[in-house]
C-alpha cells in the first residue's frame, strides 16, 4: 500500500507546479494598505485591477463606522452556535427580508459563504433521479457541487440555447424513461471570467416547452446591473422566472457572505435541509449589521452604480479604441485577450507591476489552451480617469513589446526568493 501522501509530492496540480517560483508574486500576493484603486505591493504604489470592489463600497467613511460600531457592541464571537440551535437573531431575519424584498423574492436564506452556500443548496435540492443540466463555463463553486449530486447532469455549451434546449430534451427524456425527477437549470447572470451574460431570457422562455426550475448565480450581477441593481434578471426583464437567485456579499457589497432567494416554502425546506448552514457558526453580528448598511447603501445611492459604469465604459471603450480584443463583456468584468505563452505573460505581468504600476490579474495554461493569455480587469466606482488613462498606457506600451518578442528572451527571476 502507498502512502497516500507520496502521490502528493509527486504531482503537485497544475497551479501547484509553479508555487516554489509563484508564491508571494503572481500566486497569495500580499497588497497592502487601505482598499482603494492604488495600493502598495511589494512596497510600490500600484494601479489595482483585481479586487471586486464592484461599488467602492470596501473602504467608504460610512461603511467602516457601521462595521466599527458593531463590532465595538457585539464582538465578533455573537451570536454563538449555529443558527438553527443557538446563533439566530433580528438583524439575521431583517436582513434576509431586506434582500428577498430588493429581488422581488416571496423570502431569502443566508449563507456563511457563496462558494459553500451554493454547492450546499444544489445537494440540497437535488436527489439522485432529479438531472442538472448547466452552462459549460460555470463557476467551479457550481461544478464542485455538480460533484455532490448523485444523478445524472448534462453541460450545454456556453450561452448556446440551441444546445440548453438539446440538453433539456435528453433530460426529459431520461426522467420519463426512469419515472421519477425533476430538473434543475443552473446558469449564471455574468460569467465572471468573459464578463458576459448569462442568456437567462432566452433560457426562462425555455420553460414554455419544458419542465424546469432555474437557478441563477448572479455574483456579478448583483449590484451592478439593472435599474436598482437588482442584477442580471432585472437587467433582462426576467426576474420572476428565476426560480432561485442567488448572490455572495464578496464582490458589489465588499463583504462576506451570500444569499439565495425564492418561493418562502423552497426556501424553508433549504433552510432546514442545507448542512453547510445547519452545522456551521452563524454569521457574525458585525458582518450581518455591515450589510445591512452595504444593502441600504445600494438601494439608496445609485450613483456608485453610475461611476461604476461610466468608469467600465471608460477602460473598455479605451481598450477597444486601442486594438484590443475584450470579447463580448456587456458587463463591468473586462478581459483582455492576446496570444503568447507562459513565460511572455509572466515577463509582461512583471513589467506591468514593476515598470507602470500596474497591478492585474493573468490567466494562462492549463486553465486556459497554451498560447493564449488573459488580463482580468475589474473596475469600480474607486477607480480615478487617471487610474485608467495610465492603465491604456502601460497596456499600450507592454502589448507592443509582445508583439516584438521581446518577452521572450526575458529571464524570469525566482519572485518567490526575491522579496
Amino acid at each position: 500500500m502507498a502512502d497516500i501522501f507520496e502521490k502528493l509530492l509527486k504531482n503537485a496540480g497544475p497551479l501547484g507546479q509553479h508555487r516554489e517560483r509563484a508564491h508571494g508574486y503572481f500566486a497569495f500576493p500580499k497588497l497592502e494598505g487601505e482598499i482603494n484603486s492604488r495600493m502598495k505591493f511589494r512596497g510600490k504604489e500600484m494601479i489595482v485591477w483585481s479586487l471586486n470592489n464592484y461599488l467602492g463600497l470596501a473602504n467608504h467613511p460610512e461603511i467602516r463606522k457601521v462595521d466599527a460600531d458593531a463590532s465595538k457592541e457585539f464582538g465578533l464571537a455573537y451570536p454563538m452556535g449555529a443558527r438553527m440551535m443557538s446563533g439566530n437573531s433580528n438583524y439575521h431575519e431583517q436582513l434576509e427580508s431586506e434582500l428577498a424584498a430588493f429581488e422581488h423574492k416571496e423570502d431569502a436564506i443566508l449563507m456563511n459563504f457563496g462558494y459553500q452556500g451554493i454547492m450546499s443548496a444544489i445537494d440540497a435540492i437535488c436527489g439522485r433521479h432529479d438531472v442538472i443540466v448547466y452552462d459549460a463555463e460555470s463557476h467551479a463553486c457550481i461544478i464542485d457541487g455538480l460533484r455532490l449530486h448523485p444523478g445524472h447532469r448534462y453541460v450545454f455549451k456556453h450561452n448556446d440555447i440551441e444546445d440548453c434546449e438539446k440538453q433539456l430534451i435528453r433530460a426529459t427524456q431520461l426522467i420519463e424513461k426512469q419515472g421519477a425527477g425533476g430538473i434543475l437549470l443552473i446558469t449564471e447572470g455574468v460569467f465572471g471570467m468573459a464578463g458576459d451574460q448569462g442568456k437567462l431570457k432566452e433560457i426562462a422562455e425555455l420553460k414554455n416547452k419544458y419542465q424546469f426550475r432555474l437557478l441563477v448565480d448572479d455574483a456579478h450581477g448583483f449590484g451592478t446591473l439593472g435599474k436598482t441593481g437588482a442584477g442580471a434578471g432585472e437587467a433582462q426583464g426576467c426576474q420572476d422566472a428565476i426560480d432561485l437567485y442567488f448572490s455572495t456579499f464578496a464582490k458589489s457589497m465588499a463583504s462576506i457572505g451570500a444569499f439565495m432567494a425564492g418561493d418562502k416554502a423552497i426556501i424553508d425546506f433549504i433552510r432546514y435541509n442545507i448542512r453547510s448552514q445547519i452545522f456551521a457558526k452563524s454569521l457574525p453580528m458585525p458582518i450581518v449589521i455591515g450589510n445591512l448598511k452595504r444593502l441600504d447603501m445600494l438601494r439608496t445611492m445609485p450613483e456608485l452604480k453610475e461611476k461604476l459604469w461610466s468608469n467600465a465604459l471608460k477602460l473598455q471603450n479605451g481598450l477597444k479604441e486601442k486594438g484590443f480584443d475584450i470579447g463580448n463583456t456587456n458587463t463591468p468584468v473586462t478581459p483582455v485577450y492576446m496570444k503568447g505563452g507562459v513565460e511572455e505573460a509572466t515577463a509582461m505581468v512583471m513589467d506591468l507591476r514593476e515598470n507602470y504600476g500596474i497591478f492585474a490579474s493573468i490567466v494562462v495554461y492549463p486553465v486556459i489552451p497554451k498560447g493564449h493569455i488573459i488580463f482580468r480587469l475589474i473596475p469600480s466606482a474607486a477607480h480615478t480617469d487617471i487610474d485608467i488613462d495610465e492603465t491604456l498606457k502601460a497596456f499600450s506600451e507592454t502589448k507592443a513589446k509582445l508583439d516584438a518578442g521581446a518577452y521572450k528572451s526575458e529571464v524570469i527571476p525566482d519572485m518567490a526568493e526575491s522579496k
